[in-house]
């Protein structure tokens, strides 16, 4: 294993789905054996968008730790840790703030983005504006080397890399790595209407469905618009169960199903079956440690607590040269 740090987080906002486990969850696990990898729970973060109403974080804390571990998070392997749990990103972030240019977090693209995906919420707030300086308090903090995210997280990691170096000038010191960005290679995966899946469209499959509502949502997927009879040829490549074929189904089956819908020589409830079988068996070891961790909360809650203090170690390392360098 390299010595290289990874470091990402999500905010606990509710259950992970489909796309959260192939977007980032699954990249997140194999990367555990080549890096050494920290991974948190980002509550503080939850609250830029969704500080009206908190009364469900603790719980979604807890969820989205059972997420991380039947994904296949291992804390023998990871640093698993709650940001709230480690006060010392708090610290870095305001001490932080105090040197960085306002037209600096503006820029962040994904300001201007969420604010109009999200009109009906106020987002005129400093927590708003800052989260990009708490992300990289959040990476810097633990000396991370990279960050895997998409294309769309990009110039978060490069706003983390002109903070380090405007520290690093005006403090004459190198206490910390410049983070790149580690490009997470995200296959598409349409939601139960064909749009993208996102929570926000109610389209989503969990990670916590059963096998029961999971074949049900399968079953009633959107399919080819054009086929509307069981006779009528249909089109792949329009399809959005197809692209789901292209994430769980072998080269073989997707050559199988495709001609059999191009020739009307299957239906579409045959070819979601096959999907579904596939989905199930690639998805049981995810549901099995699932039912298990479900069934031992306290172990969850140990995990975290024991990572927490992990982080919280590193954390105040960091800090006594942070402080030592600004002479506080």
């Amino acid at each position: 294993m390299t010595t290289e740090r990874i470091l990402s987080g999500m905010r606990p906002s509710g259950k992970l789905h489909l796309g959260n486990y192939f977007g980032a969850l699954q990249n997140w696990v194999q990367l555990q054996d080549s890096y050494d990898c920290f991974y948190f729970v980002a509550d503080w973060h939850a609250l830029t968008t969704g500080y009206g109403d908190t009364t469900q974080i603790r719980d979604w804390v807890h969820e989205l730790a059972i997420d991380y571990l039947s994904a296949g998070i291992d804390p023998d392997q990871s640093v698993l840790f709650v940001q709230s749990r480690v006060p010392e990103h708090a610290e870095l972030h305001l001490l932080l703030s105090m040197i960085t240019p306002l037209p600096w977090l503006g820029r962040v693209p994904t300001f201007r983005e969420l604010q109009q995906e999200l009109p009906d919420r106020d987002l005129s707030t400093y927590g708003f504006l800052g989260y990009p300086l708490l992300q990289t308090a959040d990476i810097i903090m633990y000396k991370a080397h990279w960050v895997p995210v998409g294309i769309d997280q990009v110039p978060h990691v490069e706003l983390s890399r002109e903070v380090v170096r405007r520290f690093h000038h005006l403090f004459d010191t190198q206490i910390f790595p410049e983070p790149q960005p580690k490009l997470t290679e995200v296959p598409k995966l349409p939601g139960l209407d064909g749009r993208k899946m996102s929570k926000s469209y109610d389209n989503v499959i969990y990670l916590s469905d059963s096998n029961e509502t999971l074949t049900q949502k399968v079953k009633t997927m959107m399919t080819d618009p054009a086929r509307k009879r069981r006779t009528d040829p249909g089109d792949p490549e329009v399809c959005p169960v197809f692209d789901l074929h292209r994430v769980f189904s072998t080269a073989t089956q997707r050559q199988e199903v495709g001609q059999g819908c191009r020739t009307a020589g299957i239906g579409c409830l045959d070819c979601k079956q096959v999907l579904i079988d596939n989905m199930l068996e690639t998805l049981q070891p995810l549901h099995e440690r699932r039912a298990y961790y479900e069934a031992h909360p306290q172990e969850v809650v140990q995990v975290l607590e024991t990572g927490s203090q992990q982080a919280r170690a590193m954390a105040q390392e960091t800090m006594a040269q942070v402080r030592d360098a600004m002479h506080i």
